[in-house]
């Protein structure tokens, strides 16, 4: 095995790579005029997802890097953390109404579609993740539900692997529902494979954004917060300045 320390970057070099992977993500479809941020003060926000978005809520998460960046632009929001460790499509559908809509957000995110496929048979086949999905959205909409739609992040920091090519149908549906539906969208997908990109060939592989190959690290963390921040409408003029008190 490969020893890190052969690899180690020093702390400038290092801190330049972090920003580059963040200035150039690919950001999202439903992108914002800039500086027309869609969420208002006192607003709240409900993040529904997996593991991935259970981790968000901890300090460093993105769910708070994401409050933060708000807060320093004057919005003042108000989380509901809704991400359980292992859940898919099905599970968040059944969960909706306890964990999200009773408690009457005004936005929500979604992250759903790692487990769906990273769980080979326990999985959720794409036509049941489709229709669950779009009774997702569909009741969040019609309780008055502002939706954000996030693509899945990758499965292991390997683009060609047979698990992140079969993602690949799921993605390209949650893009098609966002469009459909006029939701936001955070292409996480996209940004995470521009990330990636960033980094020097001879680098440690498989642990770039992730502590395991599916959940975010540090630098993954801020990878999505500035995805979904994006998608509300924060420039990269506004998230280099939050980025600052991230580190």
């Amino acid at each position: 095995m490969l020893k890190t320390k052969q690899f180690a970057l020093n702390s400038v070099t290092a801190q330049i790579i972090l920003m580059t992977c963040f200035m150039f993500t690919t950001g999202n479809a439903a992108e914002r005029a800039p500086g027309k941020i869609s969420v208002k003060n006192g607003q709240k926000i409900a993040f529904l997802g997996d593991s991935i978005t259970a981790a968000g809520k901890r300090p460093g998460g993105y769910c708070q890097l994401v409050l933060s960046a708000l807060k320093d632009q004057g919005i003042e929001a108000t989380p509901v953390f809704a991400g359980i460790s292992g859940h898919k499509s099905n599970q968040m559908l059944a969960r909706l109404e306890k964990d999200v809509l009773r408690h009457k957000p005004d936005w929500m995110t979604l992250s759903c579609g790692v487990n769906d496929v990273w769980h080979g048979p326990r999985g959720v086949d794409l036509k049941s993740y489709k229709k669950n999905i779009t009774e997702i959205v569909k009741h969040a909409q019609a309780a008055g539900v502002k939706v954000v739609l996030l693509t899945s992040t990758m499965i292991r920091e390997d683009q060609s692997n047979d698990l992140n090519q079969k993602l690949l149908p799921y993605n390209e549906f949650i893009k098609e529902l966002a469009k459909e539906k006029k939701c936001l969208l955070a292409d996480l997908n996209a940004d995470m494979q521009a990330a990636l990109k960033t980094f020097p060939p001879d680098s440690p592989k498989g642990k770039q954004l992730t502590s395991d190959g599916v959940h975010m690290n540090k630098a993954g963390n801020i990878m999505m917060a500035r995805g979904v921040a994006k998608a509300f409408g924060l420039t990269n003029q506004h998230l280099d300045k939050s980025a600052k008190n991230w580190k």
